[in-house]
């Protein structure tokens, strides 16, 4: 039945015979599919622009900052300054079985780094050897900061590939090179890729924060601390974050409630609730397009009645010749889902087109970028879109069915 030719024709002449008609209810289901594929596609943009904020910070990390207490507390006065130490960096590496990665920070800020007559300021980051799984720092020449250089005091230094490019000559191997900070040498050990890091990353550099203490007088003092959390969940990092909060407050004598005292950072907790958030936009989404769809479906469902109505005589002629209900419904529902399916076709493609055009064009940030219609998409499009039709077709179809010949005949 579906690949007789002589249907196909007559399908043929019935969509050319009324070309606008067919074009208007074509348009609409078109229009429906088209806004339904740039939708979903400038939301997966805005998801993708967001995710890269969170590329250079592991999404199942806390962050603990030190502050100024507001609130006294046991005899203590408002504005004492709460101070880490790598006492506390030890400590919290016990708080949570779930912990799997740990590194404290000592602020130095931004210095002056040069190599030869080359030149340039970073963003000097004293840290452990758990950074680089905080900072999600993928590694493209030598190695990252290890054990060995934070117990032995070693002035190493890992730089990353913009760094490499301002200093050193194209040709010029990085790795081994002593680069100057003030009057202090370190050994560059490795280089890290700049593409996943935020802007203020590329200018980054990063030593031992023990070297740190010991070369500009630091002491034991650390400025902050963070931490991944493995497979906890958000509910149990939560938790932590809480009992965390807890354990230093009696470490360093302030009240638990005392937001400016502490601050723990639970980026698990924010992510979940920027991805929930885009799942909501996503189901909103779904439901204007599928919205919209719909209404281009009623359309071609009320065409199809038209149709219906304008070959009753010919579907009489068709049954008195010995035509089964079953061949006028699958002739009616072809014809319906043909128009549907071709249109949506055409609304899917134009979608799939003008979001290639926005990402290629259209300069990435960090709210935005590389908008797509991943192909689950595209396949559930097309099976809504058949379905659609067949929908679309069906009660027409029926009521040719249910046409008695005698009747059809008789119709003017």
């Amino acid at each position: 039945m579906i690949f007789a030719r002589d249907n196909w024709e007559e399908i043929y002449a019935t969509i050319t015979k009324n070309k606008l008609r067919t074009f208007l209810t074509g348009f609409s289901v078109a229009w429906g599919i088209f806004m339904l594929i740039i939708l979903l596609g400038s939301g997966q943009g805005m998801q993708n622009g967001v995710q890269h904020q969170f590329a250079n910070v592991a999404t199942n990390s806390l962050w603990v900052f030190s502050g100024q207490t507001s609130k006294a507390y046991k005899g203590t006065n408002i504005g004492r300054n709460i101070q880490f130490t790598n006492q506390d960096y030890q400590r919290a590496k016990t708080f949570d079985p779930h912990i799997d990665h740990i590194t404290g920070r000592y602020w130095l800020g931004s210095r002056v780094i040069n190599y030869g007559t080359k030149y340039g300021n970073y963003d000097v980051r004293a840290v452990n050897t758990g950074a680089q799984y905080l900072r999600n720092i993928e590694m493209i020449k030598g190695r990252f900061l290890n054990p060995f250089d934070v117990n032995r005091y070693d002035k190493v230094i890992v730089i990353s590939d913009v760094t490499e490019k301002d200093l050193f000559k194209k040709d010029e191997d990085p790795l081994g090179k002593y680069i100057q900070m003030g009057n202090i040498l370190f050994k560059v050990v490795g280089v890290f890729k700049q593409d996943q890091q935020g802007q203020n990353e590329r200018r980054s550099v990063y030593i031992p924060i023990t070297t740190a203490q010991r070369v500009f007088n630091g002491g034991n003092k650390i400025s902050w601390f963070s931490m991944t959390l493995g497979d906890a969940s958000v509910k149990q990092s939560q938790e932590l974050s809480k009992d965390m909060k807890e354990k230093l407050a009696v470490i360093h004598h302030f009240d638990p409630t005392d937001d400016r005292a502490v601050r723990v950072e639970n980026v698990s907790d924010e992510y979940q609730k920027v991805m929930n958030l885009f799942l909501g936009i996503r189901i909103f989404v779904w439901i204007i397009g599928i919205g919209t769809i719909i209404a281009g479906i009623v359309g071609v469902s009320n065409i199809m009645m038209i149709v219906v109505k304008e070959r009753t005589k010919e579907v009489g002629v068709r049954k008195a010749l010995g035509a089964t209900p079953g061949s006028i419904i699958s002739l009616i529902l072809l014809e319906s889902i043909t128009i549907t399916s071709f249109a949506g076709y055409i609304g899917l493609m134009l979608g799939v087109v003008l979001l290639e055009l926005v990402k290629k064009y259209v300069p990435p940030s960090d709210f935005f970028r590389s908008p797509e219609a991943n192909i689950h998409i595209a396949l559930i499009a097309m099976v809504l879109l058949i379905t659609a039709g067949a929908i679309a077709g069906f009660i027409p179809a029926r009521k040719a069915a249910s046409i008695r010949p005698v009747e059809a005949l008789r119709d003017e």
